[in-house]
């Protein structure tokens, strides 16, 4: 495990993106009203692991445990599906078509939303990803396209697609020009924190926060700044194979990151999102990186202290795991407090 301090947490100097990019949303209630007439909607259980606590060396960890959310197996259930109820709340999303890339649950979180409320999806998969994986999508209603050996690939042949076919890009990334709706949707995540600050018995001193394109990260990381303020050291995980925010951060501009495929497979985004990295700017302290191996470990722990999962859905753990050479950095000891998210199920 590699580790970055974050030089622009509580300095004067501001990373600087596009002035289109804002940042993360903290406007959880609007989220939680539309969510909660879900006929799947449900709150996701916060779990403690004394066992992992005591291999670690600190006084509590606890996990919340994605794996059941809204029957889709994975927080993403929180985001397109709330960015398509938004719309049908003001009856835009009937017979609209959604089209998205997914390198795993996002897509699922855009078919079933759209097949709740009436609207068509369109799912572009890279060459790499499982076809066991497509038929879920299959299942839930979407249209399936593979095209690309990337994510990012895909990504740019969703978005060529929305524009041929007067199609919704939903997107769970953002870019310069397109912020609205990967807001809207990164404000849906908003909903696991809430739960959190409602189930836990005291304010964590850390919380590891998984990333891919950054979403959920910045948007855990925002809230927990609005409810804890300075509170707890926020340590952001990524493979070191798809380092893009770690590498960012360093850079002092967003950077497109190169390296094989991870088998932290919904962690395998070369490219962040700019709300993400504009939010995570302010408000992570510790940037890491984790090597396949780690992140495999992290998910036999998990399993091993009873939440199975994969090793994205693992990589807090993991990254926690790691982190005996760097306990003085991250200002870990005895009475550490951690906040940890299993962020999809072990067959995702």
């Amino acid at each position: 495990m590699d580790i970055l301090r974050n030089p622009f947490r509580n300095a004067s100097a501001e990373f600087v993106l596009p002035t289109d990019v804002p940042f993360p949303s903290t406007d959880v209630e609007r989220p939680r009203a539309l969510l909660a007439r879900c006929p799947e909607a449900g709150v996701t259980p916060l779990v403690s692991m004394p066992g992992l606590a005591r291999r670690v060396g600190v006084e509590k960890v606890w996990a919340k445990d994605e794996r059941t959310r809204m029957g889709l197996g994975s927080f993403k259930a929180l985001g397109a599906a709330y960015v398509i109820a938004h719309d049908a709340d003001s009856g835009a999303a009937s017979g609209r078509t959604y089209v998205t890339a997914s390198a795993g649950n996002h897509g699922l979180s855009v078919a079933a939303g759209a097949r709740a409320f009436g609207a068509r999806a369109v799912v572009f998969i890279a060459e790499t990803v499982p076809e066991a994986f497509a038929d879920r999508l299959r299942a839930q209603g979407a249209e399936v396209v593979r095209q690309g050996r990337s994510y990012e690939l895909s990504m740019a042949a969703a978005a060529q697609a929305s524009r041929e076919q007067g199609w919704v890009l939903l997107s769970d990334s953002s870019w310069a020009g397109y912020v609205e709706r990967p807001h809207r949707l990164m404000e849906g995540y908003l909903v696991l924190m809430a739960e959190v600050f409602e189930q836990i018995d005291q304010p964590p001193t850390h919380v590891f926060l998984q990333a891919g394109v950054g979403g959920l990260a910045a948007s855990a990381a925002a809230l927990a700044r609005s409810e804890w303020q300075v509170g707890p050291t926020i340590v952001v995980v990524e493979p070191e194979v798809a380092p893009a925010l770690t590498e960012s951060i360093r850079a002092e501009a967003p950077i497109i990151s190169t390296g094989p495929v991870s088998d932290m497979g919904r962690l395998d985004c070369k490219e962040p999102s700019l709300i993400a990295l504009k939010g995570l700017a302010r408000d992570a302290d510790v940037f890491v990186t984790l090597s396949e191996s780690e992140g495999h470990r992290g998910a036999e722990i998990a399993a091993e202290f009873g939440v199975p999962t994969t090793p994205s859905g693992a990589a807090g753990a993991a990254a926690l795991l790691a982190s005996e050479p760097h306990r003085a950095a991250l200002k870990l000891d005895d009475r550490s407090r951690v906040l940890l998210i299993v962020s999809e199920g072990a067959v995702s």
